[in-house]
Formats: C-alpha cells, structure tokens, sequence
C-alpha cells in the first residue's frame, strides 16, 4: 500500500490579506484561501489593524484550505509563514494582542528625521539601515514616547508573521531575516545589540524582543488549541518564518550570491542575493537569512499599486469590464513606444527620495489615448524599479540572472519592458504565491526534506517564462529615463508647495 502524498503549508500575512496555500513536494499548488482583512485610521497617518481579526482570518484561511485539498491533516508535514516586514505587532505581558500598527503608517516620520538627524549615521554603521517611519524600532520609540501606557503593558514586540506562528505554537519568537531587515539587529551577525538599541532611545527594550531564531528552524508543533480551531493536526511542526520580501524571492527561485529578484507588486522591490551584506548608506537596508546569505534591498510604494489605483478609479466603475486588468493590458498593446509619449511618475504614494513627491501624467496631447496613458503609467513605473536597482549597482552589487514576480509579472508587456530597460534577461517564475511558496520550502528544508535551500528551490520552483531584452530598445529606454528622471528632480520644488500649509 501507497505511502500518503506529503504537503506544505505556506502562510503568507500581508498588510490586509492573509492566505493559505497548500503545496505538494514538486512545488504544485494543491489549494489557497485568501480572507481579507480591514485597517482602521483612528488619526490622520495611522495604519493599525485588529490582530484578533488577523488571528481569526488565518484559522480560517487554513481551515478553509485543508478542507478545499480534501487532505487529512496528518500529511501535512510542515508549516511555514511569510509575512510583511516592519510595522509593529504588540502582546502585553499575559500574551494577549495589544497594538497592530502595519508597514504603511507614517505617525513616525517626525521622530525618524529626528532620529535620521542625531543618530542615523551610527545606526548605519550597526545595522546598515537608517530610521524610517514605519520602521519598527522607530514605531517602538514613538510608542515610548508618546503612548507611555502601552509602552508599559507591552511584553514582546512582533513582526506581523511572528503574531500568527505564536497563536499556532505559543512561542515568543522572531526569525533573523525580519529583525535584521527592520533594523533591530547588529549587522553582519544578525544578533540583538545593546548599543543599537540604546541609538533608537530604547535601551530598557531587550526584555521585550522575542528569542531570534534562524527562519527555517522548527519552534514547535502546533497546539491542541491551534489544532481545534485551524483544523491542523496537533504537533505537527512549525518553522521561525521569513520577511516575505525574501520569502517571495526563495519562491521564485532566487537564492544565490548574483541572482536578483524584482517583485513588481504593491511596492517596487528590488533585492539581489550575495554572501556578504554591503556597507553603502545609499541601500534602503540589508536582511541576512543565514550564514553568508544576505539580501541587498532598495524598495518603495511606487510599483503595481499605481496600476490597481487605475483600475479601481477609472475602468472598474460602474462594473464595465470583467476583466479590468486583461482590458489594460489590451489597451496598452494597441500603441507602440514613441519618444514624445507622455511621462507618468509614480508616486501616488511618495517617494524614497521625498515624501512630498506626487504622482501625474505629463507630455499629454490630442492625439494621445488611453493606451499611451497606460503605457507611460507601465514605463513610470518600470523606471522607478531602473532607480532602484541603479542604487543598488552602484554600491558595487552586480547580478546576472534576474526574476520577476508579483502581479506585474502577470502581464504580457511589464516582463518585456523590463527586460529591454534593463539589458537583462527576465524570468518570470510559474508560481503566483511566491510568498507562501517561499515558506513552505522554508518548511520542507526544516523537516529535512531538502538538504538546503537550493534543494528545495530545484525541487518546488520553475521558470514559466523568458523574455529577451531587444537590443534595439536600449537606447530608446535610456533616452525615455534621462527625460523621466530630469522631470522628477525639475518637479520636486513644485511637489514640496502642496505640502505648505494654507
């Protein structure tokens, strides 16, 4: 008689959505719940969530899973989660939920130019990142400061895929891969540090960080508790978790020294893998991951979420189109790349380099179209990622093999575009749930199913397309981001008007 199949199961928390997606050992994606979840604003610039809800969310979405598989719960071997970095996820002293603040709250910005200005240097140097304000140690110090009573009752401070492996396992814990990328570790060892937490002011808070475990190390089974309300089996292992940035990469199978990621989804991502971090202060941060793996990582809220804005502002209305995405897609197709196209920035939602930076579409005439719209929004875009990853090699990181991912690696002409901007083959990875996939493999690795990550990649990712830059597009894409990038810096003292007060 057939031994049964082996599954793993990949949590994946973002800011809202949180999904379950059950894989075989090939990488196959056996079945996904995705719940949505809501984010409250109780002050202008506040981003928070209730972690009940997010707790709730993840028992059904795997409940939900395990049920759609039409699996026994037992051939479930490991589990894993990924989920969004920084922000910051509060238990009191008991354990019970205290404060959810997401990745995308910004009451904080005084206090990191603040700190930016007295401390950012120093704080480069131990943990090659600079405050931020959605960063969490920097979320940490405002809390201390300004909300003393919560600082007081606070007994371990999470990152958000922490919060949901302690409800499966009851473990205080937090994996290296997200402490380091929201700059709570000293770098390259990837360890708390007394003195950088003295730079943030929060030299009293080493009591409240959770034990800093490896991403793919086993914390525990899950709980007869857990068990009773996800549908899981109890005991069955559960790994630390990963930065879903990284995550996302291992599931498009990028993990070597050389190898880049670009994730083209709510934020540009842009992340290339080598085995010693770089010393530049240009780079938005570094995360290590293990032993010589680290993650060199420029990224802002500049990528796909201007697309989405698109669709649910102007083509989703009044339902016209089934298909709101496959009608942009087409809609951009009908046009050719001219040099006097109009230019869009953007920046819907700021810049790195300034938080007054706002998005718009320039260059417009008569006989431009919903197509050119749209193909400068793709090429803006495109363009801000160029930036970033500019940044990155310029502080001396090189790679030769680039994936893409996200929902931008869902269209026809993004990959293409890309590659010809960049000079670079793309691949696009054949799973959509990079995320999860990603954590599973992390899961599989910790019940030894593979020997290390690059097993685990061969055996669970593959390719499922290539796109080969057109030679005779380079020159066209240089001249198009000379004149895209002039217009940003020429609009800056403009942008930085609207942000004075009447």
């Amino acid at each position: 008689m057939a031994e049964p199949a082996k599954y793993l199961l990949g949590l994946d928390a973002g800011n809202t959505v949180i999904k379950a997606v059950l894989f075989d050992l090939s990488g196959r994606q056996i079945a996904l719940c995705a719940l949505d979840g809501q984010s409250s604003a109780p002050a202008s610039g506040y981003v928070e969530r209730d972690l009940n809800e997010l707790w709730d969310n993840a028992q059904n979405a795997i409940r939900r899973c395990i049920d759609e598989a039409g699996i026994a719960p037992g051939q479930i071997i490991g589990i894993g989660c990924a989920g969004h970095g920084n922000g910051l996820y509060l238990l009191d002293r008991a354990g019970a939920p205290l404060l959810g603040i997401q990745s995308l709250d910004a009451r904080a910005a005084d206090l990191a130019g603040e700190l930016s200005a007295g401390a950012g240097e120093a704080l480069h140097q131990l943990c090659l990142q600079k405050p931020w304000p959605s960063q969490t140690p920097t979320l940490l110090a405002w809390i201390k400061r300004h909300e003393p009573e919560t600082y007081a009752k606070t007994g371990t401070v999470m990152l958000c895929k922490d919060f949901i492996t302690y409800q499966l396992t009851g473990r205080r814990v937090s994996d290296i891969s997200d402490m380091s990328g929201c700059g709570l570790t000293r770098m390259p060892e990837c360890t708390y540090d007394g003195g950088l937490l003295a730079l943030y002011g929060l030299s009293d808070a080493k009591d409240k960080l959770p034990d800093l475990l490896d991403p793919a190390e086993i914390v525990g089974g899950v709980t007869q508790e857990a068990a009773a309300v996800t549908g899981l089996l109890a005991g069955t292992p559960v790994i630390t978790g990963f930065f879903d940035v990284i995550s996302s990469a291992l599931g498009s199978g990028v993990v070597s020294p050389g190898e880049a990621s670009i994730i083209a989804g709510t934020w540009s991502i842009n992340q290339v893998f080598s085995d010693a971090p770089v010393h530049d202060d240009r780079v938005f941060m570094v995360a290590g991951f293990g032993p010589q793996r680290f993650v060199n990582i420029e990224s802002s809220a500049t990528s796909a979420a201007n697309l989405e804005w698109y669709v649910r502002e102007f083509v989703e209305r009044g339902a016209h189109h089934d298909d709101p995405f496959g009608f942009c897609n087409d809609r951009l197709g009908e046009v050719g790349p001219q040099l006097d196209d109009p230019f869009f920035h953007p920046f819907l939602y700021g810049s790195r380099l300034g938080p007054s930076d706002r998005a718009g579409f320039y260059g417009l005439a008569g006989w431009h179209g919903e197509g050119h719209m749209l193909r400068a929004l793709f090429e803006g875009v495109m363009f801000e990622h160029k930036r970033h990853i500019s940044v990155l090699q310029s502080a001396g990181v090189s790679f030769d093999r680039t994936v893409l991912s996200g929902g931008g690696a869902r269209s026809p002409h993004w990959p293409q575009m890309f590659a010809d901007c960049l000079g670079v083959p793309i691949t696009v990875a054949q799973a959509r749930e990079t995320g999860a996939l990603g954590a599973a493999i992390g899961a599989g690795l910790a019940v030894e199913e593979f020997a290390d990550y690059e097993a685990g990649i061969l055996a669970m990712t593959r390719p499922a397309r290539e796109y080969s830059p057109d030679p005779s597009r380079r020159v066209f894409y240089d001249k198009r981001y000379a004149a895209w990038s002039e217009l940003s810096e020429r609009m800056r003292e403009f942008w930085s008007t609207l942000d004075e007060p009447n």
